[in-house]
Order: structure tokens, then C-alpha cells, then sequence
């Protein structure tokens, strides 16, 4: 019968084998951590290789997403469909074993990291997630939600500041089944990390409210054993575990040193660790007797089989609730759902007086939230400020988990990780909101809902200079411009409320992400027919119109569309034949057939004037190089924000001076 640590040296040995036929890669963490990896994946994680979406499997972290190798490996021995071949062609074009894990690229793994820092929080989303379902779900003698989300993580990641943020509010909401093993190698790309990170990590994780194992020996099975079963017995606190590793764990040439971090071991060294292992298995040959050892099919399946069956009494005894889990952990919409979303829209009218759609983003949930209990919203300290919080919203914390929203605390980064975390769980619309300007702080993390393709929805309010006297640190200018290059990202800039209202239905009805991009200053609703309200739904659409072909088009966004309207007025009243074109979702416009786009921004209407008070890139493919763009190419000023608009040329007389500019 094979030892264990000749277990966990399949996952070494395959690991470092993958990275040299890559000629690319990180084999030093995997063979450091591959000890923690066999006590945690053959001891105590609960999952079923033959169903990765399995509703109550133990959820996974790989937080230091560079030692992709050591899961993959993981994936492939217990069982995964994975096979040989998938290894071997690691990091190659098209394979489903990329340089990084990615969600939805291979089976098992729970979300796209690499990022560092952004794994961990991810996790604590992840375990957010199974406690309000447990607390909305579970029965007496019926615990269907009851699962742990297990992290692995380096120095790397707790060198980010994101780790903090995730520490803190883990701590503080008190998720006791969050459990974090801690690779403590001391090593990083620039060498041993004593001279950038002397923190004491045991302590800072204390301060926090965390149970803290220390001083393990991370290649030590009892001890590792010892340190998993108490962290399971505790409830009340999530647990580090930290275990110390040697990175390039066998390698007597590179073996704790920064040259097996990012670099493949060679042939040289590759035959060294072998012989020094006792491995004499040709690269990637795994003996059957280790194969059987590691594969986790028929554990996986009875597992599952016994929630099954409880699942069953469960839907026997609560037949309603087991519907609704079902639907929710499924993603979707409830059934009276395009009824409902309709209502939110039509609630609003041209005759309702001025209203920012902050506010409206705030009306139009009230509208949506009592029908989708999927919906959990936060924001980052600004709840009052951002339209965040509903009539049916109740704030959850370490003693309240019956509820549907989160104060995040001024954690805007963490926000939006835990926010995916949800969304990759299950059961969970996330929301969250912010001001537009701090969007910056959360950015990699919107592009990773993005890169996942993660349903959930950004608030990102006080949009412009029309903030006004808080000055240009608050006055968001590039902002929306540079979230429209992320691919796979919806970035809504509506002008009124029944805007709002349709960006919001068409991003709970998508597969991706989307961002509200909102005011604070009130704005006027604007007339529609019907099939100008189905046309928003398009991303652009002609709102205002001439008799006969336009001599000249004015496109805008959000707050500018009135003034576009007025200066096409004060154009008309010229004599000029004026088209407006209000354009509150440029990617879903762009993503319209040719003869729809040509429809609203006709090829042979050269003169073509946007109006956005932000940056004025990005608006040059729609009114071409011979077009204009009233918009920011500088910072703003403290002002009042009426003054500001003025000052900065978004007046009725300055738009009509620039069409008129065009049309001679």
C-alpha cells in the first residue's frame, strides 16, 4: 500500500512534468504544497468528480492561481473529466488547462484566479453564500446546505491589500466554515519575502476574529490532519492554517528558492527530483495502485447519493421550498418574472417630474426586489448615497443571516470579489454599488465578473462633473469610457428612469455582467412611443427624430440626452433637420445587425456630433474623424455642478454652435 507522501509526490512529480513540456509555468508552489493537497482532497473534501456542479459540494480556492498545475493534477487523479492529454497540453492554445485556472474552462475549478488575493476573496463571497442558504433553506433534520469552501493562498496573496479587506469582514461576519491553508514558503519572485513582509500573520488574522492554527508542518500528514479536523470543529470563526512549506518541495538545486517559482525545472533537475523521490515512473505515467488511491468517484457519488436522498424527504416534507432551491440554484428567473420586470417599467411616465437615476435605480428595486429573493444588494459604505437599499432590504451580520443585503464597510475591491463569489455559488443575484470614481479601486475585480461571464450588477452613481463642489478626486472623467473596453461587460448609461428600468431587466435577464452608470443631479423622463421603449432594450435607438433624412445626428448618454434634445430644438427652429440618437448601452448596440445600426446612424449622415460629460474617447467610431465629441479631455474643477456643465461647454448654445460647425 502506497504512503502518503508518496501520494502526494504523483502530484509533484505530474506537476513539475506538465511545466517542463510547457516550457512554462510555476512548479515550485505545487510540489511545496502538494502534502496540503492530499490531507485536504483525500481526507476531508466533500465533492463528486462526476458532478462538478453538484449543489452542496465543499468549494475549492486556489487563491495563488500561478500553482494552476497542483489542481489540475488534483482534478485529473480524483476523477474529473480531465484527462492525460489535457494535461499535457498545458498552457497551450485551446486547451482546458490554462496558465491560470478559469472558471467554465475546466471541470472543478470554481473561479478564475491568478489575480492574487482576489481567490480568497472570491471564497468569502463563496462562504456568505452557503450560510444565507442555510438560513433561508435548511429545516430542522434537513440541513441541505451544508458545505465548507476551503482556500489555499501564498504570500503573494497576503501581501495584497485585498487580503485584508477579506480578512476583516470574514472575521467580523463570523463564517465558520471558511478554511484557509496558508502555503508559508517564504518565498516570491524576488527572492526570500523577509525583506518586503515581516507581518505577523498569525496575529493580524487573530486581530480579526479568525481561529488561527500555526507553526504547522506542512509536510507533516498528521499534523495537517490535525489542523483540518479542529478547524471543521469550529463554527463561529473562519480558520487560518498556516502550514510551512518548502516551495520546489524535492529539488535539492532549486528547492526553496525563488528559481523554481515561475520557471520549469529542466531536465537536468527534473531527473534529480525523481531520483531523489524514489519516482521511477516515465513523465506523466502515474502507477494504477496510486491512481486507485487518489480516485474520488465512488466516494463522490455516495456523497452525493446521501444528499439525494435527503433531498427527497426534503421535497416531500417542504415541497414549495425545495422548488424555489431548485430554481434559485439553477439561475432561473421566477416565473412571473416578465410580468413583474414589465410593471417596473411602466411605472414610470413622461409626465413624473425630474428624478436621478440613482434615485429611479432605487425605485425601479423596490419594484423588482419583493419578486426575486435572489437579489442581494450592498454597497461600500455609501448606502444612503447610491440608491442601493430597498423597501425589502434587510442587512445581514454575524447574528443576522435572514436577510438580503450586506454593508461591505469602505471595501470597494473586496466588494466586488465577494460579489462574485456569490454569483459563482449559486442561489445569487449580487449587487453592489459605489461612486463611479472608486470603481478604480474594484477594477480587476469587474473584470473578472466579466472574464467568468458572472451575472451580477454594478451601481456606479455620481456619474460626471455634475458632482459638483466635491472637485475632480470625485468627478469620475475616463471612467466609463475605460469599463466599456473590458469585454463581456454591459456598461448602461441611462437618461431617465424608464432607462434604468429596462437596463435593469435586460441585465438580470443576461449572462453577464453590468454596470449602472447613474447621477446624482435630477433628470427630465423623456416622451416615447412603443417601439421606442422596445428599441432601449437595443442599446441605441432614435428618441427624437426629423421629417426626412437628417442633416445631422447628436448622440448621447445619460444626463447629456436632454441637451441634446434642446440644442436639436434650437437647431430645428433654424431650419435644421436634426436627429437625436440616445445610446445607454454602446456594447449592446454595437452587438445589433448591420441594417438595425444603419437604421439609427444612417452611413450617408456625415455630420454626427456626441455628448457625454466624460472622456471623449471611444466616441470617435460613431460620428467618425470627421464628427465631433462635446466631452472631457481634462480633470474637472470644485464648482457647483450647474456651473461646471457651463463652464465646460455642455450648453444647448455650445452643442448647436459645434453641429452648425460640421454642417458648413
Amino acid at each position: 500500500m502506497r504512503s502518503r507522501k508518496e501520494l502526494a509526490d504523483a502530484v509533484r512529480i505530474l506537476s513539475m512534468d506538465a511545466v517542463d513540456k510547457a516550457k512554462s509555468g510555476h512548479p515550485g508552489a505545487p510540489m511545496g504544497m502538494a502534502d496540503m493537497a492530499e490531507a485536504l482532497w483525500r481526507g476531508v473534501l466533500r465533492h463528486n468528480p462526476a458532478n462538478p456542479h453538484w449543489a452542496n459540494r465543499d468549494r475549492f480556492v486556489l487563491s495563488n492561481g500561478h500553482a494552476s498545475m497542483l489542481l489540475y493534477s488534483l482534478l485529473h487523479l480524483t476523477g474529473y473529466d480531465l484527462s492525460m492529454d489535457d494535461i499535457k497540453a498545458f498552457r497551450q492554445l485551446g486547451s482546458r488547462t490554462p496558465g491560470h485556472p478559469e472558471f467554465g474552462v475546466t471541470p472543478g475549478v470554481e473561479t478564475t484566479t491568478g489575480p492574487l488575493g482576489q481567490g480568497f476573496a472570491t471564497a468569502v463571497g463563496m462562504a456568505v453564500a452557503e450560510k444565507l442558504l442555510a438560513a433561508e433553506f435548511n429545516r430542522e433534520g434537513f440541513p441541505i446546505v451544508d458545505h465548507h469552501t476551503y482556500v489555499f493562498l501564498g504570500d503573494g496573496c497576503l501581501m495584497e491589500g485585498l487580503s485584508q479587506e477579506a480578512c476583516s469582514l470574514a472575521g467580523t461576519l463570523g463564517l465558520g466554515k471558511l478554511i484557509v491553508l496558508y502555503d508559508d514558503n517564504g518565498i516570491s519572485i524576488d527572492g526570500k519575502v523577509s525583506q518586503w513582509f515581516g507581518d505577523d500573520t498569525p496575529a493580524r488574522f487573530e486581530a480579526c476574529g479568525w481561529q488561527v492554527i500555526p507553526d504547522v508542518d506542512g509536510h507533516d500528514a498528521a499534523m495537517l490532519d490535525a489542523a483540518l479536523t479542529l478547524a471543521r470543529k469550529e463554527t463561529a470563526r473562519p480558520t487560518l492554517i498556516c502550514c510551512k512549506t518548502t516551495i520546489g518541495y524535492g529539488s535539492s538545486k532549486k528547492g526553496g528558492t525563488a528559481s523554481c517559482h515561475g520557471s520549469p525545472m529542466g531536465e537536468e533537475e527534473n531527473a534529480a527530483v525523481r531520483a531523489a523521490l524514489g519516482w521511477t515512473e516515465p513523465p506523466f505515467v502515474i502507477p494504477q495502485d496510486i491512481r486507485d488511491a487518489w480516485d474520488a468517484r465512488q466516494k463522490g457519488a455516495a456523497l452525493q447519493s446521501e444528499w439525494d436522498a435527503l433531498f427527497a424527504a426534503y421535497r416531500a416534507a417542504y415541497p414549495d421550498l425545495a422548488v424555489e432551491f431548485e430554481r434559485r440554484m439553477s439561475g432561473a428567473l421566477p416565473a412571473d418574472w416578465e410580468a413583474v420586470s414589465k410593471a417596473a417599467i411602466e411605472r414610470f411616465d413622461a409626465d413624473k417630474p425630474k428624478v436621478a437615476t440613482r434615485i429611479a435605480n432605487r425605485d425601479v428595486l423596490n419594484a423588482l426586489a419583493p419578486h426575486l429573493p435572489e437579489l442581494f444588494g450592498g454597497s461600500a459604505d455609501l448606502t444612503g448615497s447610491v440608491g442601493t437599499w430597498h423597501e425589502k432590504a434587510v442587512r445581514i451580520g454575524r447574528d443576522e443571516w435572514h436577510g438580503n443585503y450586506l454593508s461591505y464597510g469602505v471595501r470597494e475591491f473586496g466588494m466586488g470579489a465577494v460579489m462574485n463569489g456569490l454569483a459563482l455559488h449559486g442561489g445569487f443575484i449580487p449587487y453592489g454599488g459605489t461612486f463611479l470614481v472608486f470603481s478604480d479601486y474594484a477594477r480587476n475585480a469587474i473584470r473578472l465578473s466579466a472574464l467568468m461571464k458572472q451575472r451580477l450588477v454594478w451601481v456606479l452613481t455620481h456619474d460626471s462633473i455634475g458632482v459638483g463642489e466635491d472637485g475632480p478626486t470625485h468627478q469620475p472623467i475616463e471612467h466609463v469610457s475605460s469599463l466599456r473596453l473590458i469585454p463581456d461587460l454591459w456598461v448602461w448609461r441611462p437618461c431617465d428612469a424608464v432607462e434604468t428600468a429596462v437596463a435593469w431587466k435586460t441585465a438580470l435577464e443576461s449572462a453577464e455582467p453590468s454596470c449602472m452608470i447613474l447621477t446624482r443631479q435630477g433628470l427630465a423622463p423623456q416622451a416615447r412611443t412603443a417601439g421606442q421603449l422596445e428599441a432601449v432594450r437595443r442599446g441605441g435607438y432614435v428618441l427624437r427624430d426629423c421629417d426626412g433624412a437628417p442633416e445631422v445626428i447628436l448622440i448621447a448618454t445619460g444626463s447629456e440626452v436632454q441637451l441634446a434634445v434642446d440644442a436639436a430644438a434650437a437647431l430645428t427652429a433654424k431650419g435644421r433637420k436634426v436627429r437625436v440618437v440616445s445610446m445607454p448601452c454602446t456594447e449592446l448596440f454595437d452587438a445589433q445587425p448591420a441594417d438595425y445600426r444603419e437604421s439609427v446612424l444612417p452611413a450617408a449622415v456625415r455630420a454626427r456630433v456626441a455628448v457625454e460629460a466624460a472622456s471623449v474617447d471611444g466616441w470617435w467610431k460613431y460620428v467618425g474623424l470627421d464628427g465631433a465629441v462635446v466631452g472631457m479631455s481634462t480633470f474637472g474643477e470644485s464648482a457647483p455642478g450647474g456651473e461646471l456643465f457651463k463652464h465646460f461647454g455642455f450648453t444647448v448654445e455650445h452643442v448647436a454652435e459645434v453641429a452648425e460647425g460640421l454642417l458648413k
